[in-house]
């Protein structure tokens, strides 16, 4: 009988990462960035019609409600441990001058009214922008001859709604509309009618992005002309964007946020890099609408991918994420791996 050669694998005799990996306890134990349903922010639309819970196409899981029906959402997230929830109102009438987004009797306070009379515990982030009110669907006061959104005529309507969100009870004013100098003008309105409490958290850098689509029908918030690039930063720019953020550091916000979160992971970085406020990122619902339809077509495991894309957010820096899979990522993390 002949002897054969045998092949002998060289031994690897180098460090050995893989040895972490073999046993689902040890990586749990050794992971880096976790998820908590506690880092999670959870957006709601409140319209101003009564016994209304209306699904929105758009994005899935969520709808349009009414504020007697906050009680049962608000029960649920608690009891999911989502702290927080953030609100944009739909009111009943629409004006040049988004007048309704101040009116004390508007959806939003109502909202606000409600949700801290029987859950003082959670926080409540009202956002603060003018798109949603004006019959023109941009984000502030327009120049009648050229249709562009005048900035510093824009800012005591903002600041306007800031403070009626306060009375009404909110814990957090959320500026969004891009204007030069909301957060000072905010900061000034606030302490200057009691409210040296409420907290500012700043749209700091804000993208003129393609993912806000199913977000303008959830809010009927298109713009009736035009784009909203004049005011929201362009994609490219990443020194703007940082420079936008000392900006409003220096004005006096809180809290910082980038939006989108998912395709501007880099500016969350090097946000989180340079400034130690409290950062928030903002999965925007063209992101969530993607992961669904995805989903729904079978392409994706949704649960991984779903909470892969929030633990990436985390790992570049947030400490919160505003996000439409709140409440299923919450149970999803509950349940375990």
């Amino acid at each position: 009988m002949l002897d054969l050669p045998t092949t002998t694998t060289p031994r690897y005799t180098g460090p050995r990462p893989r040895r972490l990996r073999h046993n689902p306890t040890l990586r749990r134990m050794v992971r880096e960035t976790e998820l908590r349903a506690s880092d999670f922010v959870h957006p709601l639309f409140i319209t101003f019609e009564p016994g209304v819970e209306r699904p929105i196409g758009a994005i899935p899981g969520h709808a349009q409600l009414s504020v007697d029906r906050l009680d049962a959402v608000a029960d649920e997230l608690i009891a999911l441990g989502i702290p927080s929830v953030l609100l944009f109102g739909l009111p009943a009438t629409k004006d040049a001058r988004g007048s309704a987004g101040w009116d004390p009797a508007g959806p939003v306070p109502r909202a606000i009214a409600t949700l801290k009379a029987r859950h003082p515990e959670l926080v409540v982030i009202a956002d603060v922008c003018l798109c949603e009110y004006t019959d023109h669907g941009h984000c502030g006061v327009l120049d009648s001859a050229t249709g562009a959104v005048l900035n510093d005529e824009t800012l005591p309507l903002l600041a306007r709604a800031a403070v009626a969100y306060a009375d009404a009870g909110a814990d957090i004013v959320a500026p969004s509309a891009m204007m030069d100098g909301q957060v000072a003008a905010i900061r000034a309105a606030l302490d200057e009618a009691g409210h040296g409490e409420v907290v500012i958290l700043a749209y700091a850098a804000k993208f003129a992005s393609a993912f806000y689509g199913p977000f303008r029908e959830a809010a009927g918030s298109t713009p009736s002309f035009g784009d909203r690039r004049a005011y929201q930063m362009d994609p490219g720019n990443g020194r703007e964007a940082l420079r936008e953020v000392a900006l409003d550091a220096a004005e006096g916000a809180d809290m910082l946020m980038v939006k989108p979160a998912g395709a501007y992971l880099d500016i969350v970085r090097q946000v989180r890099d340079r400034f130690d406020l409290p950062l928030v990122a903002y999965q925007v619902s063209g992101e969530y609408a993607m992961l669904q339809a995805a989903a729904e077509r079978g392409w994706i495991d949704e649960r991984r991918a779903t909470l892969e894309s929030l633990t990436a957010i985390r790992r570049a820096g947030a400490d919160l994420i505003i996000t439409y899979a709140a409440r299923q990522a919450a149970r999803w993390l509950t349940e375990g791996e």
